[in-house]
Protein backbone atom coordinates (compact mmCIF):
# COMPACT_ATOMS: atom_id res chain seq x y z
CA UNK A 1 0.00 0.00 0.00
CA UNK A 2 2.67 2.33 0.44
CA UNK A 3 4.09 1.67 -2.64
CA UNK A 4 0.52 2.44 -4.72
CA UNK A 5 0.47 5.30 -2.42
CA UNK A 6 3.65 6.53 -3.13
CA UNK A 7 3.00 5.91 -6.97
CA UNK A 8 -0.57 7.50 -6.59
CA UNK A 9 1.26 10.40 -5.19
CA UNK A 10 3.02 11.04 -8.43
CA UNK A 11 -0.60 12.21 -10.00
CA UNK A 12 -0.96 14.59 -7.39
CA UNK A 13 1.63 16.54 -8.34
CA UNK A 14 0.28 16.05 -12.41
CA UNK A 15 -2.62 17.63 -11.20
CA UNK A 16 -1.27 20.78 -9.44
CA UNK A 17 1.16 21.33 -11.76
CA UNK A 18 -1.55 21.22 -14.83
CA UNK A 19 -4.82 22.77 -13.44
CA UNK A 20 -3.82 24.85 -10.16
CA UNK A 21 -5.20 22.71 -8.03
CA UNK A 22 -6.67 18.93 -7.14
CA UNK A 23 -3.40 18.24 -5.49
CA UNK A 24 -5.49 18.18 -1.58
CA UNK A 25 -8.89 16.68 -3.53
CA UNK A 26 -6.44 13.81 -4.52
CA UNK A 27 -3.59 13.80 -1.22
CA UNK A 28 -6.30 13.49 1.08
CA UNK A 29 -8.19 10.73 0.40
CA UNK A 30 -4.94 8.82 -0.83
CA UNK A 31 -3.54 9.38 2.67
CA UNK A 32 -6.81 8.64 4.56
CA UNK A 33 -8.04 5.82 2.66
CA UNK A 34 -4.59 4.31 1.02
CA UNK A 35 -1.92 4.97 3.23
CA UNK A 36 -4.60 4.10 6.38
CA UNK A 37 -3.78 7.59 8.08
CA UNK A 38 -6.48 8.89 11.05
CA UNK A 39 -8.35 12.15 9.14
CA UNK A 40 -6.08 14.42 11.20
CA UNK A 41 -3.08 13.06 10.33
CA UNK A 42 -3.88 12.37 6.66
CA UNK A 43 -5.29 16.66 6.38
CA UNK A 44 -2.20 18.18 8.07
CA UNK A 45 -0.01 15.29 6.08
CA UNK A 46 -1.25 16.72 3.09
CA UNK A 47 -1.12 20.28 3.53
CA UNK A 48 2.85 19.65 3.82
CA UNK A 49 2.47 17.79 0.94
CA UNK A 50 0.64 20.35 -1.53
CA UNK A 51 2.64 23.27 0.60
CA UNK A 52 5.58 21.60 -0.85
CA UNK A 53 4.75 20.81 -4.44
CA UNK A 54 2.61 23.73 -5.00
CA UNK A 55 5.71 26.03 -4.22
CA UNK A 56 8.03 24.32 -6.67
CA UNK A 57 5.37 24.22 -9.18
CA UNK A 58 4.96 28.33 -9.02
CA UNK A 59 8.92 28.68 -9.60
CA UNK A 60 8.54 26.36 -12.74
CA UNK A 61 5.75 28.05 -13.91
CA UNK A 62 7.27 31.46 -12.59
CA UNK A 63 10.08 30.76 -15.04
CA UNK A 64 7.90 30.61 -18.03
CA UNK A 65 6.17 34.15 -17.31
CA UNK A 66 3.37 32.48 -16.07
CA UNK A 67 3.09 34.30 -12.17
CA UNK A 68 1.65 37.64 -11.28
CA UNK A 69 3.63 38.06 -7.74
CA UNK A 70 2.16 40.74 -6.69
CA UNK A 71 -1.65 39.71 -6.86
CA UNK A 72 -0.28 36.44 -5.46
CA UNK A 73 0.74 37.62 -2.26
CA UNK A 74 -1.73 40.05 -1.92
CA UNK A 75 -4.06 36.92 -2.17
CA UNK A 76 -1.97 34.68 -0.11
CA UNK A 77 -1.55 37.04 2.57
CA UNK A 78 -5.14 37.31 3.17
CA UNK A 79 -5.47 33.33 3.28
CA UNK A 80 -2.95 32.77 5.07
CA UNK A 81 -4.45 34.75 8.11
CA UNK A 82 -7.76 32.21 6.98
CA UNK A 83 -5.63 29.13 6.67
CA UNK A 84 -3.84 29.15 10.37
CA UNK A 85 -7.34 30.26 11.59
CA UNK A 86 -8.94 27.36 10.45
CA UNK A 87 -6.35 24.39 11.57
CA UNK A 88 -6.71 26.12 14.76
CA UNK A 89 -10.13 25.67 14.65
CA UNK A 90 -9.76 22.33 13.20
CA UNK A 91 -8.87 20.81 16.84
CA UNK A 92 -12.53 20.94 17.75
CA UNK A 93 -14.11 19.01 14.92
CA UNK A 94 -14.60 15.44 14.85
CA UNK A 95 -12.54 13.92 12.15
CA UNK A 96 -15.33 12.09 10.47
CA UNK A 97 -16.77 15.73 10.52
CA UNK A 98 -14.00 16.97 8.37
CA UNK A 99 -13.99 14.21 5.79
CA UNK A 100 -17.59 14.76 5.02
CA UNK A 101 -16.94 18.74 4.58
CA UNK A 102 -14.37 17.64 2.53
CA UNK A 103 -16.67 15.69 0.22
CA UNK A 104 -18.99 18.26 0.01
CA UNK A 105 -16.16 20.69 -0.88
CA UNK A 106 -14.86 18.17 -3.30
CA UNK A 107 -18.55 18.16 -4.84
CA UNK A 108 -19.05 21.82 -5.26
CA UNK A 109 -15.88 22.40 -6.88
CA UNK A 110 -16.16 19.42 -9.38
CA UNK A 111 -19.10 20.58 -10.80
CA UNK A 112 -17.44 23.31 -11.43
CA UNK A 113 -14.98 21.90 -13.09
CA UNK A 114 -17.36 20.18 -15.36
CA UNK A 115 -19.28 23.32 -16.38
CA UNK A 116 -16.29 25.02 -17.00
CA UNK A 117 -15.46 28.67 -16.85
CA UNK A 118 -14.69 31.53 -19.60
CA UNK A 119 -11.31 31.74 -20.83
CA UNK A 120 -9.78 35.40 -21.08
CA UNK A 121 -7.26 36.37 -23.56
CA UNK A 122 -3.83 36.81 -22.00
CA UNK A 123 -3.06 40.54 -20.68
CA UNK A 124 -1.90 43.12 -18.23
CA UNK A 125 -3.73 41.92 -14.98
CA UNK A 126 -6.56 45.20 -13.82
CA UNK A 127 -6.68 46.51 -10.45
CA UNK A 128 -9.14 44.34 -8.04
CA UNK A 129 -10.64 46.27 -4.76
CA UNK A 130 -8.40 44.94 -2.21
CA UNK A 131 -11.46 44.50 0.07
CA UNK A 132 -12.52 41.77 -2.32
CA UNK A 133 -9.07 40.25 -2.61
CA UNK A 134 -8.56 39.91 1.49
CA UNK A 135 -12.38 38.50 1.45
CA UNK A 136 -12.11 35.94 -0.97
CA UNK A 137 -8.86 35.13 0.43
CA UNK A 138 -9.92 35.09 4.18
CA UNK A 139 -12.53 32.48 2.78
CA UNK A 140 -10.22 30.67 1.02
CA UNK A 141 -7.47 30.52 3.40
CA UNK A 142 -10.03 28.96 6.13
CA UNK A 143 -11.47 26.15 4.02
CA UNK A 144 -8.03 25.32 3.58
CA UNK A 145 -6.97 25.03 7.32
CA UNK A 146 -10.04 23.23 8.19
CA UNK A 147 -9.95 20.39 5.42
CA UNK A 148 -6.69 20.58 3.94
CA UNK A 149 -7.82 21.64 1.00
CA UNK A 150 -5.58 24.25 -0.90
CA UNK A 151 -8.45 25.78 -2.57
CA UNK A 152 -6.67 25.58 -5.83
CA UNK A 153 -10.25 25.29 -7.61
CA UNK A 154 -11.44 28.33 -5.73
CA UNK A 155 -8.40 30.84 -6.79
CA UNK A 156 -8.01 29.74 -10.20
CA UNK A 157 -11.46 30.79 -11.07
CA UNK A 158 -11.24 33.92 -9.23
CA UNK A 159 -8.14 34.78 -10.61
CA UNK A 160 -9.38 34.16 -14.27
CA UNK A 161 -12.90 35.60 -13.63
CA UNK A 162 -12.64 38.41 -11.38
CA UNK A 163 -8.58 39.00 -12.32
CA UNK A 164 -8.56 38.80 -16.32
CA UNK A 165 -5.91 36.56 -15.96
CA UNK A 166 -5.00 33.81 -18.98
CA UNK A 167 -5.72 29.84 -17.53
CA UNK A 168 -2.16 29.54 -17.58
CA UNK A 169 -1.21 32.84 -15.76
CA UNK A 170 -3.80 31.93 -13.59
CA UNK A 171 -2.99 28.45 -12.73
CA UNK A 172 0.89 29.57 -11.87
CA UNK A 173 -0.56 32.40 -9.93
CA UNK A 174 -2.73 30.34 -7.89
CA UNK A 175 0.27 27.76 -7.42
CA UNK A 176 1.87 30.57 -5.47
CA UNK A 177 -1.26 31.02 -3.36
CA UNK A 178 -2.08 27.52 -2.30
CA UNK A 179 1.56 27.63 -1.05
CA UNK A 180 1.13 30.29 1.24
CA UNK A 181 -2.53 28.86 2.44
CA UNK A 182 -1.31 25.28 2.86
CA UNK A 183 1.21 26.28 5.26
CA UNK A 184 -0.14 28.26 7.30
CA UNK A 185 -2.83 26.08 7.87
CA UNK A 186 -0.45 22.86 8.45
CA UNK A 187 1.32 25.78 11.25
CA UNK A 188 -2.21 25.84 13.11
CA UNK A 189 -2.26 21.74 12.82
CA UNK A 190 1.21 21.42 13.86
CA UNK A 191 0.05 22.25 17.48
CA UNK A 192 -2.04 19.05 17.84
CA UNK A 193 -1.72 17.21 14.62
CA UNK A 194 0.92 14.53 14.18
CA UNK A 195 2.72 13.73 10.95
CA UNK A 196 4.21 10.46 9.82
CA UNK A 197 7.31 12.29 8.42
CA UNK A 198 8.96 9.43 6.42
CA UNK A 199 5.93 8.61 4.65
CA UNK A 200 5.08 12.40 3.79
CA UNK A 201 9.01 13.16 2.43
CA UNK A 202 7.92 9.91 0.50
CA UNK A 203 4.75 11.39 -0.99
CA UNK A 204 6.11 14.84 -1.25
CA UNK A 205 9.27 13.71 -3.18
CA UNK A 206 6.61 11.85 -5.84
CA UNK A 207 4.53 14.55 -5.66
CA UNK A 208 7.28 16.97 -6.83
CA UNK A 209 7.88 14.74 -10.03
CA UNK A 210 5.14 15.08 -10.92
CA UNK A 211 4.26 18.85 -10.43
CA UNK A 212 7.03 19.43 -12.71
CA UNK A 213 5.82 17.30 -15.28
CA UNK A 214 1.96 18.83 -15.50
CA UNK A 215 4.07 22.55 -15.67
CA UNK A 216 5.76 21.19 -18.77
CA UNK A 217 2.37 19.94 -20.05
CA UNK A 218 0.05 22.68 -19.23
CA UNK A 219 1.53 24.42 -23.06
CA UNK A 220 0.66 20.69 -24.66
CA UNK A 221 -2.55 19.52 -23.11
CA UNK A 222 -6.01 21.18 -23.49
CA UNK A 223 -6.73 22.52 -20.18
CA UNK A 224 -10.71 22.45 -20.80
CA UNK A 225 -10.81 18.53 -21.87
CA UNK A 226 -8.28 17.50 -19.05
CA UNK A 227 -10.45 19.31 -16.62
CA UNK A 228 -13.84 17.98 -17.34
CA UNK A 229 -12.29 14.22 -17.09
CA UNK A 230 -10.53 15.53 -13.38
CA UNK A 231 -14.06 17.08 -12.01
CA UNK A 232 -15.69 13.80 -12.88
CA UNK A 233 -13.04 11.58 -11.40
CA UNK A 234 -13.38 14.18 -8.19
CA UNK A 235 -17.06 13.24 -8.22
CA UNK A 236 -16.49 9.51 -8.19
CA UNK A 237 -13.96 10.28 -5.14
CA UNK A 238 -16.33 12.23 -3.11
CA UNK A 239 -18.83 9.38 -3.52
CA UNK A 240 -16.21 7.08 -2.02
CA UNK A 241 -15.47 9.28 1.43
CA UNK A 242 -19.66 9.51 1.56
CA UNK A 243 -19.60 6.06 1.61
CA UNK A 244 -17.18 5.48 4.15
CA UNK A 245 -18.12 8.11 6.50
CA UNK A 246 -21.68 8.34 6.57
CA UNK A 247 -23.04 5.28 4.81
CA UNK A 248 -22.42 2.78 2.17
CA UNK A 249 -25.65 2.97 0.74
CA UNK A 250 -25.01 6.81 -0.04
CA UNK A 251 -21.85 6.22 -1.42
CA UNK A 252 -23.29 4.06 -3.97
CA UNK A 253 -26.26 6.05 -4.92
CA UNK A 254 -23.50 9.20 -5.36
CA UNK A 255 -21.43 6.94 -7.43
CA UNK A 256 -24.68 5.94 -9.67
CA UNK A 257 -25.83 9.39 -10.05
CA UNK A 258 -22.03 10.43 -11.00
CA UNK A 259 -22.04 7.83 -13.73
CA UNK A 260 -25.47 8.71 -15.16
CA UNK A 261 -24.96 12.49 -15.41
CA UNK A 262 -21.55 11.22 -17.01
CA UNK A 263 -23.26 9.38 -19.55
CA UNK A 264 -25.81 11.90 -20.12
CA UNK A 265 -23.26 14.43 -20.54
CA UNK A 266 -21.24 12.07 -23.14
CA UNK A 267 -23.99 11.56 -24.89
CA UNK A 268 -24.69 15.16 -25.43
CA UNK A 269 -21.55 15.53 -27.05
CA UNK A 270 -21.88 12.85 -29.63
CA UNK A 271 -25.85 13.29 -30.67
CA UNK A 272 -28.46 16.07 -31.25
CA UNK A 273 -31.33 14.68 -29.42
CA UNK A 274 -30.17 15.38 -25.76
CA UNK A 275 -32.45 15.89 -22.94
CA UNK A 276 -29.82 18.21 -20.91
CA UNK A 277 -29.66 20.68 -24.03
CA UNK A 278 -33.43 20.34 -24.43
CA UNK A 279 -34.43 21.24 -20.88
CA UNK A 280 -31.57 24.08 -21.25
CA UNK A 281 -33.21 25.39 -24.20
CA UNK A 282 -36.74 25.77 -21.99
CA UNK A 283 -35.14 27.37 -19.21
CA UNK A 284 -33.04 30.05 -21.34
CA UNK A 285 -36.42 30.51 -23.13
CA UNK A 286 -38.47 30.76 -19.89
CA UNK A 287 -35.99 32.99 -18.50
CA UNK A 288 -36.61 35.50 -21.71
CA UNK A 289 -40.15 35.37 -21.37
CA UNK A 290 -39.68 36.97 -17.84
Amino acid sequence: MIALTIALAVLVGVSLGLLGGGGSILTVPLLAYVAGLDAKEAISTSLLVVGVTSAVGAVSHAWAGRVRWRTGLMFGAAGMAGAYAGGLLARFVPGAVLLIGFAVIMMATAVAMVRGRRETEAGSFPSLPVAKIVVLGLTVGLVTGLVGAGGGFLVVPALALLGGLSMPVAVGTALVVIAMNSFAGLAGHLATAHIHWPLAAAVTAAALIGTLVGARLTAFVNPAVLRKAFGWFVLAMASVILGEEVHPLLGVTAAGLTAAAAGMTLACTRYAHCPLRRMAGRHGVAAGAT
